[in-house]
């Protein structure tokens, strides 16, 4: 059975995205694979020093993020959208990290309480990942008014958001099988 890690990237308080990050937990663990959130707000990372690998002690919240994401066949970014741009701290996240990216597929989910749905995020996400050379799926999920799309707990709203979720899910698992396929 895959497995997906889900990467909360918002750290601040009254976060929105989380509701998000929550509904794909759901969504894959009910039949399509396995899935486990990586709550960036849990992890409390410093500013980026150094990449893991350069690190001579490095955090033991660092090695285990770091091992979830290198041992997930797949991963899906939840970011919300601040003033055009992704937070610092999923930024300060993938920094940290190199190899565990390679070649690994990965899915964007850009969150915004407005009606664009965070789109304005995901080329500058998508160009980082690429630069760590992880393989971002063609698939988006954005989702515009995410509070009424969500409920807190990840429960939806908007029956909508299921029918584009499983468009999304299946290429990220398509990428994933033929990843696995190509090692």
């Amino acid at each position: 059975m895959p497995h997906i890690a889900i990467i909360a990237a918002s750290v601040r308080s009254g976060r929105q995205s989380i509701r998000v990050a929550r509904f794909f937990q759901r969504f894959i663990n009910n039949g399509r694979g396995s899935a486990e959130i990586l709550d960036l707000q849990s992890y409390a990372f410093p500013l980026f020093e150094e990449r893991l690998r350069f690190m001579e002690n490095p955090p033991d919240n660092a090695l285990d993020f770091a091992n979830r994401v290198k041992s997930a066949d797949g991963v899906v970014i939840v970011t919300p959208e601040y003033n055009g741009g992704y937070p610092a701290s999923i930024k300060n996240a993938i920094d940290l990290l190199y190899p565990e990216w390679y070649k690994k597929p990965v899915g964007i989910s850009t969150v915004s309480d407005g009606v664009f749905g965070g789109t304005q995020v995901i080329t500058s996400l998508q160009f980082t990942l690429w630069k760590m050379r992880a393989w971002t799926i063609p698939a988006m999920f954005p989702v515009p008014s995410v509070g009424e799309k969500f409920s807190e707990d990840g429960s939806v709203l908007d029956a909508g958001m299921e029918k584009r979720a499983d468009v999304f899910v299946k290429e990220l698992l398509w990428c994933m099988e033929a990843r696995s396929r190509m090692q």
